[in-house]
C-alpha cells in the first residue's frame, strides 16, 4: 500500500495469483519461500531476505553463544615439554 502498487500488478510481477500475495500479507506460513522471494523482488525488497539469517539480527543465538563461551581462556599443554 505504501509503494501505492495494486495486488494484481505486484502479483503479476512475482508471476503468481492475487490471492498468494493478499496470504503473504496476512503472514500464512504456508506460502513458499520462494513465492515470498519473488514477490519480493517485485517490490525491490530482495535484499532484505538476507536479513532473516543474518546473525547481527540473532539475538536469541547470540546470547546462546555467550553462555556457551568458557569461563577462562586456558592455553593447550604441550605434551613434549616444550612450549
Amino acid at each position: 500500500m505504501r509503494r501505492k502498487l495494486p495486488m494484481e500488478i505486484v502479483a503479476q510481477r512475482a508471476a503468481t495469483s492475487r490471492p498468494t500475495v493478499a496470504r503473504i500479507e496476512k503472514g500464512d506460513p504456508s506460502v513458499s519461500i520462494g513465492i515470498v522471494a519473488a514477490v519480493l523482488q517485485a517490490l525491490n525488497l530482495l535484499e532484505r531476505l538476507a536479513d532473516v539469517a543474518d546473525v547481527a539480527y540473532d539475538a536469541i543465538g547470540r546470547s546462546i553463544a555467550r553462555e556457551e563461551l568458557p569461563k577462562r581462556a586456558t592455553m593447550p599443554r604441550n605434551r613434549k615439554g616444550g612450549i
